[in-house]
């Protein structure tokens, strides 16, 4: 008998494994009880929806009778989407490093009725190959070492779980729970943060270009790192510093966009296989195109928009997670056949399918990112795509301007709680947002979120919570940090309130990870592009002036660490005076005039472009 209950489920990934011959349950207490009521281990499998390998494991094994009914019968099967419960998966991606460095998904845990892993791996093949045994040689160790040695499973899963704990407790005595000190964190050093680039520099690709060998990932937070460096001309700066990042950003950006890792309708694939930047991995991910969108020049910048808005963006104005790898292509389900036709050919073909879930945070880094370059390559379509995206997320997932939901899709609303993810993301993109078309509602509404998030108020896993196992958000490398979003979001909040006590917050945030950044920069380079800004000097400029004055194009390349560009009209000048943000009091005049300030102290205002640009030199 099949008891699959994924077929109910919000998350797309889920009810792909509907059919399956397995019987999934969903992550849940329930789940765990049956596990202890029958006294057997817990496969816990992780994955996505336009994850390629997972497709296949799910065609060699998940849809095996014979696998179906040993799982049944031996085991609790758990399906978990790492899209909707990054949690979940940060949880056991930490137990599974104790067993492999090879982390990526499918990521297949093995773990007791109280929740603790004791072992993992990834992709499984139906048949040996080389050293990695097939799936069912997996199965039947796992269970031989569950009835004949449980001794020692119980010991390992243990110590891995007191090993999560204690991680996760200096994670939360360094940055996490409520933050309330009042003593500034000791962030690195600047020519510590500057020296990176030159380690960075030793790393590159001199021959194609970007980090290390295969695979090659565009990696944005480590470019936008690499524009921040370059964007620094404090006097201080390193001019050799800001030399090498330029040249390196350059160079990388030229070879995601030149390469086939860029597709023939601009958006960009999550990797490629090869060094050369060939043979992508063909999904393609929101968080990686909204992330390229903050230091793409004009053309990548268009292109990536391009494909936001005709493939990822839904009617209501809100972003999808992700586009297959996988098509249907002459009755065959193929990868990457679909993109490798040229444009004019894809309309024969239905297009592969798309990870229909609205994640609050990805949305978020898609408004940020098109803020950013709408402002920077003054195009009003970007900066309407992320207005109407906002406004979508902001009536679908915000509540009284708290995030209330995570995840939703056309089947409902995930119950999966909300992540620093969310709320940081979210923020910092509203934020961002409001500064480019001075709309004052979307700033009220981060700086609600930044205290929810400075507060720590999100919900803990029940079954992670009694295991021991929950963890804090992981160093990636492929998306901004949710924790630097939100300390980001409270560093700026800090130059429009004059609230100091904000920017503290943001170093206690970042400190011990853009401390770890300057050895092991890879999976903390926006830590340490927020690392720099916080300790260049304050400097806010607000322009006060109607939507096609100039002197708003001058002010929006005045960009460097550790400045805040806000574009308002007098009418707005005055409703965030009102909303308690005191750096716009009294700058509501009828002239235009743009105002250049360090630490609300600011100079006479400058009425030309010409006064403006001896302001900002």
């Amino acid at each position: 008998m099949n008891d699959n209950r994924l077929g109910t489920a919000v998350s797309p990934y889920l009810r792909l494994h509907a059919d399956n011959p397995v019987d999934w349950r969903e992550w849940g207490p329930e789940a765990f009880a049956e596990a202890r009521e029958r006294d057997v281990p817990v496969l816990v499998s992780v994955g996505y929806a336009t994850c390629h390998w997972c497709h296949v494991m799910a065609r060699e094994s998940f849809s095996d009778p014979e696998i179906a009914e040993l799982l049944r019968r031996d085991f609790v099967a758990v399906k978990v989407d790492r899209e909707e419960r990054p949690d979940v998966d940060a949880s056991l991606m930490a137990s599974a490093s104790a067993f492999t460095q090879q982390l990526g998904w499918p990521l297949t845990a093995f773990a007791t009725p109280e929740g603790r892993v004791f072992f993992a791996g990834t992709y499984y093949p139906p048949t040996p190959v080389g050293q990695v045994g097939s799936f069912r040689q997996v199965l039947a160790a796992v269970l031989d070492a569950w009835t004949e040695r449980r001794h020692e499973v119980d010991a390992n899963a243990g110590a891995i779980a007191s090993a999560i704990r204690q991680g996760a407790e200096a994670d939360a005595a360094a940055q996490g729970g409520e933050v309330t000190a009042r003593v500034e964190p000791r962030l690195p050093a600047v020519d510590a943060v500057q020296g990176v680039t030159a380690q960075l520099a030793t790393a590159e690709d001199t021959t194609y270009g970007g980090f290390g060998g295969a695979p090659k990932f565009p990696g944005a937070p480590l470019l936008e790192f690499l524009a921040d460096v370059a964007a620094d001309d404090t006097a201080d700066a390193d001019a050799d510093a800001e030399r090498v990042a330029a040249g390196l950003l350059d160079r990388s950006l030229h070879a995601i966009r030149s390469t086939e890792l860029t597709d023939a309708d601009g958006g960009v694939f999550r990797y490629a296989t090869k060094r050369d930047w060939s043979v992508p991995h063909y999904e393609r991910m929101l968080y990686d195109n909204a992330g390229l969108l903050a230091v793409a020049d004009r053309d990548q910048a268009r292109g990536i928009a391009d494909f936001l808005r005709e493939t990822l963006r839904r009617p209501d104005g809100a972003f999808v997670a992700a586009q297959d790898s996988e098509s249907t292509i002459e009755g065959r389900r193929v990868e990457g056949e679909w993109y490798r036709l040229p444009l004019d050919q894809r309309g024969r073909y239905a297009p592969p399918p798309l990870d229909d879930q609205v994640l609050t945070g990805w949305n978020g880094l898609a408004i940020r990112g098109l803020a950013v370059a709408g402002a920077r390559h003054d195009d009003a379509e970007m900066i309407a795509l992320a207005r109407a995206a906002a406004d979508a997320v902001l009536t679908a997932h915000v509540r009284d301007d708290h995030v209330v939901v995570r995840s939703s899709t056309a089947h409902g609303t995930s119950s999966a709680p909300p992540t620093i993810e969310d709320v940081g993301l979210l923020a910092e993109g509203l934020l961002e947002l409001a500064l480019v078309t001075g709309a004052v509602g979307y700033a009220v509404t981060a700086r609600s979120l930044v205290d929810d998030g400075l507060a720590g108020r999100f919900e803990a896993d029940a079954v992670l919570a009694a295991a021991g196992t929950a963890t804090g958000e992981q160093p990636q490398t492929a998306m901004r940090s949710g924790t630097v979003a939100l300390a980001s979001t409270a560093a700026v909040l800090a130059a429009l309130t004059g609230d100091q006590d904000l920017r503290t917050a943001a170093a206690s945030l970042v400190a011990d990870r853009a401390r770890t950044g300057t050895e092991r920069p890879l999976g903390h380079a926006d830590a340490l592009g927020l690392a720099l800004a916080l300790q260049r000097p304050s400097r806010e400029v607000v322009v006060v002036a109607a939507v096609d004055d100039p002197l708003r194009r001058t002010a929006r390349h005045a960009r460097r660490p550790g400045t805040v560009v806000a574009t308002v009209t007098p009418e707005q000048a005055r409703a965030w005076a009102d909303a308690g943000f005191s750096l716009f009091a009294g700058r509501d005049g009828t002239a235009p005039a743009a105002y250049v300030c360090h630490d609300h102290v600011c100079a006479l205002p400058a009425h030309t472009d010409a006064e403006l640009a001896d302001q900002l030199r």
